[in-house]
């Protein structure tokens, strides 16, 4: 059976699709056969960060109501034999989004994949309640700031309380922190929180942190998940976490700033 792992957060703009595209591609190319699923349906993104925009020829939605098969619709990726993408719809609302009807496609997906990823939209609207519904783990993404890890808090209680395992009475989902476009020096500053500070309110098992970098943008406009540029902080951090979830003991990096002199003088990536 597949491992199905949810991407989530309470604030729009943290990360998650980004988070989802780089997990995905990480475990592919560590020889799992992966699927990421696009929840975020009428807003669909997931394809424009994989660079597989252009081949979403059925969706999520046409799965769903047997417009087309699960077949028809995954697409492979250009990167990796062993990871496949599942588009959200653009002209549907996320009404068109069933427990019943996600519930057969996961079933279907986990039949012949070792991991599913659902990226999940924001907030505790629909889409996201069934993307984290079905989940046996769930990466919460937040960045270092009051209001994100406010609504980060606010997600924990709905996955305690209104997923899957939890109505039968099972193992509740492992939850793991992500913290994104954080910078040690601006916490210095005091102008952002730290992990300590991030942990403290949320008391979760930290996988990992992503540092502010302008390569994620990079990798984005590219149509390329940004773990596959191992020359960037943020993709050996992405690189880190896929490798710290499969039980493999990575130090945290990108938590202290290492840069002396020369480096805050010239700058880095």
């Amino acid at each position: 059976m597949a491992r199905i792992i949810v991407v989530t957060s309470g604030k729009g703009g943290v990360g998650k699709t980004t988070t989802s595209a780089a997990i995905a591609m990480g475990l592919a190319k560590k020889g799992h056969k992966t699927a990421v699923i696009d929840f975020d349906v009428g807003l669909r993104n997931l394809d424009l960060i994989m660079g597989c925009e252009r081949r979403v020829v059925y969706d999520f939605i046409n799965v769903i109501n047997g417009e087309a098969s699960l077949n028809q619709a995954l697409i492979k990726d250009k990167n990796c034999n062993l990871l496949y993408i599942l588009a959200a719809s653009q002209t549907r609302d996320k009404d068109a989004l069933s427990q019943e009807g996600v519930g057969k496609v996961l079933d279907e997906l986990s039949r012949d994949f070792k991991y599913i990823i659902c990226d999940s939209p924001a907030g505790i609207e629909k889409g996201a309640h069934l993307a984290m519904y079905f989940a046996d783990d769930a990466f919460v993404v937040t960045n270092p700031e009051v209001s994100s890890v406010r609504d980060s808090d606010r997600m924990l209680g709905i996955l305690s309380s209104k997923s899957r395992r939890a109505e039968e009475n099972k193992e509740p989902i492992k939850e793991y922190l992500l913290l994104t476009r954080y910078s040690p020096e601006r916490v210095k500053l005091g102008e952002m929180l730290s992990v300590d500070d991030v942990q403290e309110i949320l008391s979760l098992h930290l996988l990992g942190v992503i540092p502010e970098s302008k390569s994620v943008l990079n990798a984005s406009n590219s149509g390329i998940p940004v773990i596959l540029d191992e020359k960037s902080d943020a993709g050996q951090a992405y690189v880190d976490i896929v490798a710290r979830y499969l039980g493999e003991n990575k130090p945290h990096r990108f938590i202290d700033d290492k840069k002396g002199f020369f480096g805050k003088l010239f700058g880095g990536k």
